[in-house]
């Protein structure tokens, strides 16, 4: 048994942490963190949690805790992922893993200083699809791949309006924007299946200079893109262009990829409606023939429906197997800073005017 400790307990680990790990055998949360005690103490009634904290470093020192799960802010990972390694605990934090590249590459030096499990929330890298298609593409089933073709919406980022209460999204240095959350996952969700950019060609446009929050009539400045726009080449020579685009909608329109080889064409689009390209339940057309996700692909209880209970689950099982067989969990934060520096060579390339850039 695996016990967590969960560091940021409301919003999307309320949504999505708290509720996968309650269907996964091999954990139990037996703590919370929360910047207050009462918070704390009111999530941790909520979820049926033994021990509440007000910070994590308490949380992370505490004996019943083996895993800290870092689900706070952007700029605020750093300080939960480090008292997580000072107390010689294994860690999974959200994506982004920093505030910014130094700072992720500073945390998986840190990370493979103390020697401990560490793990990223990409959930692309452990769909069904995800994994099933990394499989054909090994495999040789459409050959060498030679271009791949992305088109996702990244809703409610990126629009003129922003939901209520994440009004701290506009500002870049809160590391929650259109390019860092929903082309980071979508471009890491390629990687897994593909290959790893080398180099990359760049615009972010910003539609809007302010934005309306919700309905209550109030506007704030943005400073963060309304769309991605990039094209680069992968490790083994094929091309690949992407668009993320912004809106105000509610849910994500379809997206829709396309990998082309050698010898047949993957298109991938969602089975659900209104799904991220690393929530959903996939659709695969092998060159005009529909191809099911055979069962064995999924690691998480089959009454899960797809979504972001269902992803994140995906991820802890990752962490469960890596626990077991001791070895390291996939993706780790050398991974996220791999999957940084890609998003820091999109902003300098689109800073520069489009100008080309190779992924160190």
């Amino acid at each position: 048994m695996i016990r967590v400790g969960v560091a940021g307990a409301g919003g999307w680990a309320g949504a999505s942490h708290l509720p996968a790990l309650r269907r996964l055998p091999e954990f139990e949360v037996t703590a919370v963190a929360t910047t207050r005690r009462e918070s704390a103490e009111r999530a941790a009634a909520a979820h049926g949690v033994r021990h509440a904290f007000a910070g994590v470093e308490a949380m992370a020192a505490h004996p019943e805790v083996d895993l800290v799960v870092v689900s706070v802010k952007a700029p605020e990972h750093a300080k939960a992922i480090r008292a997580a390694l000072d107390a010689g605990k294994h860690v999974l934090s959200e994506w982004p893993l920093g505030a910014d590249t130094p700072e992720a590459e500073e945390l998986a030096a840190a990370a493979a200083r103390a020697g401990v499990l560490n793990a990223v929330v990409l959930q692309g890298h452990h769909l069904p699809g995800a994994r099933f298609v990394a499989d054909l593409l090994a495999e040789g089933r459409i050959g060498r791949v030679e271009s791949l073709a992305l088109v996702a919406s990244g809703a409610p980022l990126g629009g003129g309006r922003i939901p209520e209460g994440m009004e701290w999204s506009t500002d870049p240095a809160g590391g929650t924007s259109l390019l860092t959350i929903m082309a980071g996952h979508s471009l890491a969700t390629l990687d897994r299946l593909v290959a790893p950019f080398t180099e990359v060609s760049a615009r972010l446009p910003r539609h809007h200079d302010r934005v309306a929050v919700g309905d209550t009539g109030r506007t704030v400045p943005n400073g963060v893109p309304g769309q991605v726009l990039l094209h680069g080449l992968l490790e083994g020579g094929a091309s690949a262009s992407v668009t993320v685009h912004g809106g105000g909608a509610p849910a994500p329109d379809p997206f829709h990829l396309r990998i082309v080889g050698e010898r047949g064409t993957l298109t991938i689009t969602p089975v659900q409606p209104g799904m991220y390209l690393n929530w959903a339940d996939w659709a695969i057309d092998l060159s005009g023939g529909p191809l099911p996700v055979p069962d064995a692909y999924r690691t998480v209880p089959a009454d899960l429906p797809a979504g972001p209970v269902a992803s994140v689950a995906a991820v802890y099982a990752e962490v469960a197997r890596a626990v077991a067989e001791d070895r390291p969990a996939r993706p780790d934060f050398a991974t996220a800073a791999r999957h940084h520096r890609l998003l820091t060579a999109i902003e300098e390339s689109a800073a520069d005017g489009g100008v080309t850039k190779e992924i160190p």
